[in-house]
């Protein structure tokens, strides 16, 4: 934990960009039109924390994230991929095209499947780090 000394107060800085981050993250998946109200939002906003954390993760999801996610909700790894492909799915069909060809390259209307619950977590974490890097967060 980092934390810096700000007059008599203690601020735990790591705390503050995690805060950021979960708000930033939950900002962009209601533009995609993930629907809140699903398991899936929770299993997916948790997999682009950890993937922007550790891209590594997005390479073995059934190995790696899956397990993690499944852990940290007490569920099993299956649900989780489910849930989370649901909620994919749905954004898909439901969400803002222009979104999707902004982070994607290609929508629903350019006649192309969704992308893979591995691509989807992936490219949002993408966006997040260069986010940061330009100090938008």
């Amino acid at each position: 934990m980092y934390i810096q000394y700000v007059g008599n107060f203690i601020v735990d800085i790591d705390g503050l960009r995690d805060a950021e981050l979960i708000k930033h993250v939950t900002k962009i998946m209601l533009d995609m039109g993930v629907p809140a109200h699903l398991k899936g939002y929770h299993y997916l906003r948790a997999a682009i924390i950890i993937a922007k954390k550790d891209m590594e993760v997005v390479g073995s999801v059934t190995k790696l994230l899956y397990p993690e996610i499944a852990k940290q909700f007490k569920t099993t790894d299956q649900k989780v991929e489910r849930a989370i492909r649901n909620a994919i799915e749905v954004s898909w069909m439901r969400g803002n095209p222009e979104t999707f060809e902004e982070l994607f390259g290609y929508s629903i209307l350019t006649g192309q499947t969704r992308p893979t619950n591995s691509e989807y977590i992936a490219q949002i974490a993408d966006k997040i780090n260069l986010d940061m890097e330009n100090g938008k967060i």
